[in-house]
Order: C-alpha cells, then structure tokens, then sequence
C-alpha cells in the first residue's frame, strides 16, 4: 500500500504566504507590527498571521479556543460531547453543549438541502476506513454493506438540549463542520483584541479579516488537487483575493491513499459507503462565515458539480470554484475576474 503523507497540511487551500502574495506596510505603526504561530490541532496545522500589538494575546486565546473545541467536538475525545452521544447510541437521550448542538442542527439542516450528501452519522464508515490514520484500509464489500444501514441523519434527534442516535452502534463524527465554526469563533476572537487585519488557516478553512494593512486584499491560492503530477514549483493553481471572508476547499488531493493502482480519499459518499466519485476533484466556497461554508463543500463536492450548484442556489450568498476531473475550472459570476490561474499551470483550462 502506498501512503501519501501529507494528511496533516491543508486540505486543497493554503494561503499564500511568499512576497508576492501577503506583504506588510514597512511602518512602524502598531497596527503593523505582525505575529504569525502554526500549531497542531484539529488534526491538521493551524496557521494564523495578525496585526496589531495585541497579537500575540489574540492568537493565545485563538488557540486555547480550538483546543477547547477540539475536546468537545472530535471523535475520540472521551471527556467530549461526540464521544458521550455515540456512546449512548440507541440507550438515551444525552445533555449537550449548546454549541455542539448548533453544530447538530446545522448539519442536520445541510442534509436535508442536499438529501443526505452531508451526513453526520458517517462516523461508522469514516472509523472503518480510517483513512488519515495509521489504520487506513479497504473495508470488504460485506462490513460497507452491514456498516449502510448506521448511516442516515433522520435517526439523529436534536433538540433544544438533548441529541439523541437510534440504533446502536452509530456515530456522529463533526470533522466536516467544526473547523469551519473555529474558524468563525477565532475572527471573533481577534475583534475582541482590536484586530483589524488577519488570518487562519485551520487546514483548508482559511478565515480573513479585513484587509491587509495596507489595504489590499488578501490573496488566497487554490493549490492543485493533483499536486503530484505538477511541475515542480506549481502546486499553486491559481488564486483569488477577498476581505473579510472565508475561503473553504473540499477535495479529494490531500487525504488519501493508494492501494493497487487506486485512490480511496477521504471524503466518504454516505449512499454508497465508498468514497465519493463525483465529476469534481475540488470545490472551493467563497462567503462570509466559514460555519455556513464548511458543511456544504462536502455535499456539493459529493452530488458534483450540476447538483451541487443547485445546492448553492438554493441556500443563496456564495461563490465557488468548481475543479473537475477533466481538469476544467468553473467559477461564480461573483468571482469572474478574480480568479487567475497562475503560470504553470497550462494542464488546467478556465471556463468563462
């Protein structure tokens, strides 16, 4: 079995952070005095780059909150409120963190849109996979066929305090919804400590705020989902430049493995138990929150690209960047203009 290792870097999206792409007024203003920290968390690198003076306090506090939301939200944190409600699958009802059941309604709000694309009770097909981890594998047809039936989000009941699986034997995995909230929860963070200009990245789910300093946009780059065949020096696609938004990829290039001569990502098809294979290699959702953004870039990259921009229609407010196998890039009328593809990268054709 071949493995790829670089599970703990971004998923399709980084920020760009050569002399080209993310530069600082040379000032002296406090405004401009710059702290950047990278840390492990969430199982991906955290990156984070703020201006001002209280930046290192911003990012400390930046920090201690995703680690918080870490013990409370991912899969095998004992002491956290995922691990309670699959424990309890199918014996009772159990008391919840009102953020962790935000995140619940929202992702159960997300499956309906889509018709179970993004499915939160994935977390028995995600285990049995374990791609990411040291025990990543192909499940027999047989244990995907008993695992099927575990899989379906109306067996999950959410209310205003209490979250509750039906059968035993299910589970709730978060993964493809709560970077997306910390992400928002840190912008937050840094207006509370008069930051005015920065980022995170939290693997894939970069967050701006505001500008840069001296005005300018951020410039956010769009790596290429099949970095392995580019030419070496352009793992950058192509780019995009925003203020005050985020910046969301779902895609099949980072997290994977291959055994016999066949990929098997990461991002698992909750209908079929395998994992997707749409028309798309990578989709990147341009908005305002990245909460609203994180959930339905999995399910449009699961449905492909057709029924993934009705998805987009339907909930309203974003821009996209559609990646698909034949190596053809569709953008949002909202992003016409901004996305350039970048030299290098001739194997790749942008569609007006």
């Amino acid at each position: 079995m071949k493995k790829y290792t670089r599970k703990k870097i971004s998923c399709l999206l980084v920020l760009l952070l050569s002399s080209g792409f993310l530069t600082a007024c040379n000032t002296n203003m406090k405004k401009d005095v710059v702290t950047e920290a990278k840390e492990f968390a969430m199982g991906t690198v955290i990156s984070q780059k703020v201006y001002g003076e209280n930046g290192q306090v911003a990012i400390d506090e930046a920090i201690d909150r995703i680690k918080y939301l870490e013990g409370l939200l991912t899969f095998n944190a004992r002491e956290g409120d995922i691990y309670n409600i699959n424990e309890n699958a199918g014996k009772k009802k159990v008391e919840l963190n009102p953020i962790t059941l935000k995140l619940m309604t929202k992702a159960q709000q997300v499956a309906e849109l889509s018709d179970g694309a993004f499915d939160i009770t994935i977390g028995p097909l995600v285990k049995s996979w374990g791609i990411g981890t040291e025990n990543e594998r192909v499940p027999a047809p047989e244990e995907i066929h008993n695992l099927l039936p575990l899989i379906n989000y109306k067996d999950l009941e959410v209310d205003n305090h209490t979250a509750y699986l039906k059968n035993p034997g299910q589970m709730v995995d978060l993964g493809g919804i709560a970077k997306g909230y910390a992400g928002d929860e840190v912008i937050e963070i840094y207006k509370k400590n008069g930051i005015k200009s920065a980022f995170i990245n939290l693997g894939g789910n970069v967050v701006t705020l505001g500008s840069k300093p001296d005005g300018s946009p951020w410039t956010v780059g769009i790596l290429n989902p099949r970095k392995e065949d580019a030419a070496e020096g352009h793992q950058i696609l192509g780019s995009i430049t925003v203020r005050n938004k985020a910046v969301v990829t779902a895609g099949d290039g980072e997290r994977y493995f291959v055994k016999d001569g066949k990929r098997y990502h990461h991002i698992i098809d909750p209908h079929t138990g395998y994992p997707a294979q749409s028309d798309l290699m990578s989709v990147t959702l341009i908005t305002d929150s990245s909460f609203n953004a994180d959930a339905l870039d999995t399910a449009v990259f699961i449905l492909g690209s057709e029924k993934g921009m009705d998805l987009l229609q339907k909930y309203g407010g974003i821009e996209a960047i559609f990646i698909t196998t034949d190596k053809k890039i569709y953008v949002t009328d909202g992003l016409k203009g901004n996305f350039k593809l970048l030299e290098g990268s001739s194997s790749y054709q942008l569609i007006d």
